[in-house]
């Protein structure tokens, strides 16, 4: 068994979330409320930052992707979730599961990576602001993000070939609403050691040094705050930095207690939850916290609607 580079399964089923009967239509009509949220949330910021000429500095640059980010996580898993919940049809093909996720990861480590640019952005325009233009050049930027988007994919892919490699047998009941790759090393009847030891390795360079440098930016913009004698300012600047590491804290803290160390005994209630807050809730939140609530998104809108008005006017 060992040796063998094959599934002897061809679909996996998802138990989804242990909702009672009597009360899935309740919790889909949530779900999918929340879900269309975060659709039109970051759409709306993705179309305002794309419109608007006066967003067009690294920050809503950085904005821009995490929003896209955020809105194609929430879609690798809620839509499938949604299906499930109204047919009752709890399986997904083998090669479907892969793919989700493949796409799971992707998305996941791409907002990680994300949000640290946007640390360091906000640490330069913060403890640098007279050299902020000619330090987050265009050019500069535009590295970061490609940086991102091709890291996360290097990551996602490693993670999904070596779970192809893996022999799922008889057991092919994933207690999970998705394809979670820790729920799936679970049901292999190969040694998943490899695949344990590079998630070990990968999860100190995808989670915990972002983690780190997130908390190093911010600490160093706390030290610059402090600073600033207007107390307004002060109080201004540390709502702001609230607002976002409560965000980072939620994001990273979930995961890398599911992850970091995937063969821990934990209980299947606990992981779910946990889940839900960073393909659901986090998502949902980050259009609040990071733009709806910003004054030059609201400028934005503003000017937009009042474009479209006077247009309609001639």
């Amino acid at each position: 068994m060992m040796g063998r580079n094959q599934t002897s399964i061809s679909e996996f089923l998802l138990l989804g979330l242990p909702i009672q009967p009597e009360q899935q239509n309740l919790f889909y009509a949530l779900f999918l409320a929340m879900y269309l949220t975060t659709l039109l949330g970051n759409l709306l910021i993705i179309v305002l930052i794309r419109l608007d000429s006066q967003l067009h500095t690294p920050m809503y640059l950085f904005l821009s992707n995490l929003s896209f980010s955020d809105l194609c996580f929430s879609s690798v898993t809620i839509p499938k979730l949604l299906q499930n919940m109204q047919n009752q049809d709890p399986s997904i093909p083998y090669v479907d599961c892969l793919t989700q996720m493949y796409f799971f990861l992707f998305f996941g480590d791409l907002e990680s990576f994300l949000l640290v640019a946007m640390a360091y952005d906000r640490y330069v325009a913060i403890c640098f602001p007279l050299h902020y233009t000619a330090i987050m050049s265009p050019m500069l930027c535009l590295a970061l993000v490609a940086l991102s988007w091709v890291l996360t994919t290097f990551h996602a892919m490693l993670h999904t070939l070596l779970m192809a490699r893996l022999c799922f047998c008889a057991d092919n009941v994933v207690p999970h609403f998705f394809c979670d790759m820790s729920a799936l090393l679970k049901l292999a009847c190969s040694d998943t050691r490899v695949n344990e030891l590079v998630i070990f390795i990968t999860g100190g360079l995808i989670l915990v040094i972002p983690f780190l440098l997130i908390l190093g930016s911010y600490a160093r913009i706390v030290s610059s705050i402090l600073k600033v004698p207007s107390s307004k300012g002060i109080c201004k600047a540390f709502s702001t930095c609230g607002s976002h590491l409560s965000v980072v804290s939620l994001f990273y803290g979930t995961l890398i207690g599911l992850y970091f160390c995937p063969s821990a005994n934990s209980s299947t209630l606990k992981e779910t939850v946990m889940a839900m807050m960073y393909t659901v809730v986090t998502p949902m939140l980050n259009p609040f916290i990071y733009s709806l609530r910003n004054r030059d998104m609201k400028g934005a809108l503003g000017r937009i609607i009042h474009q479209k008005k006077t247009f309609l006017s001639l």
